[in-house]
């Protein structure tokens, strides 16, 4: 890491390329060159890091300096190679050394050249980049294809290819004593409100750490606080278009180059039981698949400690509905079931993440002969346990947001307990503890829960159905937008 103390840069080109290479390891790392040159009898070093730099582009200014006579450099040599030898579009001059160390290994080309006390930064990086492609955990039917990458500048070009609002804000930061990451905040100006942009960049610039080796999640646990709380309090997207949509709405969004998840702030409960897929169809469709969603979210969270509750107090269940206890409940006890299939489930999903695409098949097998019939006739498991857990593990998989359905079966193992402990009063109890925990939180000020709590009719009639665009008129009120009306 490079010394905060400003280094300036000096006329004679051997101090500055004797400290350039010393700092920059030139010896010692294979990817950072130095190149000595000499062009119009003036002696020049170029410092780059292989990899990140346009070959084309870095010939095709060479070629040209190559061209020069020591006359065309005699007077005013900075300003005729800023302005005029130097044909390209991102070239800069800098005074301190330090700082021409971190942009070097950012990407930039820095060029020293003798008898000048500046270094001219020839930004001509590349980043090796995948297309911008489809998210896998945000799929639609009809839509764009689009997604967001690891490379900043290309995430940025696809949200201000759908914002074309001339007050659409992209500030840069940089985060990470050594690793010096770079970060965008996103936002309308003419729309979110001041103080939520003022308190999420402040929150930024007091972090202190060497680097954000997780990216974006490093910084979330950093700004969002509350680090032993499951439920997520900023909500990743890696579709341009849903990035689009909360922009005009007031939200303010985070970019974290490396990464092709973007962070939007503040979020609610509910904004993570939203998909695109519901505003890809006619308002009466969308509002069917929310209502579907809504149903395979709740029954993943209560459709297991209910049917413990009801198979260990049967007496709670009406007579036409007798039939949901289960009729044996086999050699292992039913709460040791639910937990070892609990356990199964999450193996199977983590080996699933780490199997070759070429062995998954092999796997699908196997989980269906350790979950399936074999694990019911050897009396490990009965078929109501099965039934249950993989409907509530299809409302999991239902659930839009990845890190909302990992905390809702968090808790749900925590019902399943409190009601295997204290029966009624423990389910009973669980839900309301979890309510209140949910209630108590709040993303950068916003309550966790609105508009449930504080309640708000209009607000909330939207949360549960999928309104049409022309009457949503009106931007979220919790986000205090300057602009309110659309």
């Amino acid at each position: 890491m490079s010394n905060e103390k400003k280094k300036p840069v000096s006329t004679q080109i051997e101090e500055n390329t004797n400290y350039l290479r010393d700092t920059l390891a030139v010896d010692k790392s294979f990817d950072v060159i130095q190149l000595d040159l000499e062009y119009a009898e003036r002696k020049m070093a170029m410092f780059l890091v292989d990899g990140f730099v346009k070959d084309d582009i870095m010939h095709y200014l060479m070629k040209l300096l190559s061209g020069l006579s020591p006359e065309q450099l005699e007077e005013d040599t900075l300003e005729k190679l800023l302005k005029t030898y130097i044909p390209y579009i991102e070239i800069e001059q800098v005074d301190d050394l330090n700082q021409v160390i971190d942009l070097v290994l950012a990407g930039p080309t820095a060029l020293v050249v003798d008898g000048i006390d500046k270094v001219i930064m020839i930004d001509a990086r590349t980043y090796p980049v995948r297309g911008p492609q489809e998210p896998d955990l945000e799929r639609v039917v009809r839509g764009s294809r689009d997604g967001y990458v690891e490379t900043i500048v290309f995430n940025t070009a696809l949200t201000r290819r759908r914002v074309r609002d001339p007050s659409l804000r992209m500030e840069y930061m940089q985060i990470g004593r050594r690793s010096k990451t770079d970060i965008v905040v996103s936002y309308i100006e003419d729309i979110a409100d001041p103080h939520l942009v003022h308190k999420i960049k402040d929150a930024l610039s007091k972090i202190d750490t060497d680097g954000l080796p997780m990216g974006e999640k490093t910084l979330e646990e950093y700004i969002a606080g509350r680090h032993w709380n499951p439920y997520p309090l900023v909500r990743y997207t890696e579709r341009p278009d849903t990035a689009a949509s909360h922009l005009y709405e007031g939200h303010v969004l985070i970019m974290v180059d490396g990464s092709p998840s973007v962070l939007i702030t503040p979020t609610t409960f509910w904004h993570h039981l939203q998909h695109a897929e519901e505003y890809r169809n006619k308002p009466s469709v969308g509002a069917y698949l929310r209502f579907v969603r809504f149903i395979a979210v709740w029954s993943s969270i209560f459709l297991l400690p209910l049917y413990y509750l009801f198979a260990i107090h049967p007496e709670l269940l009406p007579e036409p509905m007798a039939y949901i206890g289960p009729n044996d409940v086999g050699e292992v006890p039913l709460f040791l079931q639910f937990l070892i299939i609990e356990v199964g489930i999450d193996i199977l999903r983590m080996a699933a993440i780490h199997t070759p695409s070429s062995l998954a098949t092999a796997l699908g097998l196997v989980a269906a002969l350790m979950i399936g019939q074999v694990a019911v006739e050897v009396g490990l498991f009965i078929n109501e346990v099965i039934l249950y857990l993989a409907i509530a593990a299809i409302g999991t998989f239902s659930t839009p947001s990845y890190e909302m359905s990992l905390a809702n079966r968090l808790v749900r193992i925590f019902l399943l307990i409190c009601t295997a402990l204290f029966g009624v009063y423990g389910f009973v109890v669980g839900v309301f503890l979890w309510i209140i925990m949910l209630s108590r939180m709040s993303s950068f000020g916003i309550p966790y829960m609105w508009p449930f709590i504080p309640f708000n009719l209009r607000a909330f009639r939207d949360v549960f159905l999928r309104s049409p665009i022309p009457l949503k008129n009106r931007r979220p009120r919790f986000l205090h937008p300057k602009d309110p009306d659309r």
